[in-house]
């Protein structure tokens, strides 16, 4: 019975996106008006910075890969002599890059873009 629960459990994890867990949103904004050596003692050292009119943008990427599994492909043939044919399972790359605003040493805003950002 327990296995059937953490099979449901899982399934329902799945099908809702893996959204589980403080949203994006949720996990930056605390950010906002913390400090700079805060932030980079967090997330670790920036990716790239740049500095313009008495503001500095730090950027932090993350990429995550996925493993997909094979579908039914016409490229395999649809049934082998075995029944259907797959696709070689394969992977994507997800990538998020967060940019965050800071001026006199304080976290002044967020943006963020990616396929990965979640």
């Amino acid at each position: 019975m327990k296995r059937r629960v953490l099979l449901c459990s899982w399934a329902l994890a799945a099908a809702a996106g893996c959204a589980t867990g403080p949203t994006l949103e949720q996990r930056l904004l605390p950010f906002v008006g913390r400090g700079e050596g805060d932030l980079v003692a967090t997330l670790g050292v920036p990716e790239r910075t740049y500095e313009v009119e008495g503001r500095k943008f730090l950027t932090f990427e993350e990429q995550r890969s996925y493993v997909v599994a094979g579908a039914p492909s016409p490229y395999f043939g649809y049934y082998g002599r075995f029944g259907p044919s797959f696709a070689p399972p394969g992977y994507i790359v997800r990538t998020c890059e967060i940019t965050f605003a800071v001026r006199q040493g304080r976290v002044e805003s967020y943006t963020y873009r990616g396929d990965g950002c979640r």
